[in-house]
């Protein structure tokens, strides 16, 4: 497949003399870039939340009928607006 890309011209010129360097192209340094930054990704271990309810019940009986705002004021008393 084809496509442009636009790359700072320092970079650029980098690239040209380490693919010259290292007796490659810079297609092939683009795509072994790629493939590098793709596969350190894809191990990356991906984050889980904890389940940190209790007893799987959701809100204690008094608060599962409340607003937000009611809520809020119950945890911080005497804070806010």
């Amino acid at each position: 497949m084809k496509t442009t890309i636009e790359l700072p011209q320092a970079l650029f010129d980098k690239a040209k003399r380490h693919a010259r360097k290292h007796k490659t192209t810079l297609k092939a340094l683009i795509e072994q870039g790629l493939r590098q930054v793709l596969a350190t990704k894809a191990d990356a271990a991906t984050f889980n939340l904890r389940d940190g309810s209790v007893n799987g019940k959701g809100l204690n009986p008094e608060f599962r009928d409340t607003s937000w705002e009611q809520l809020r004021d119950a945890i911080y008393p005497g804070q806010g607006a």
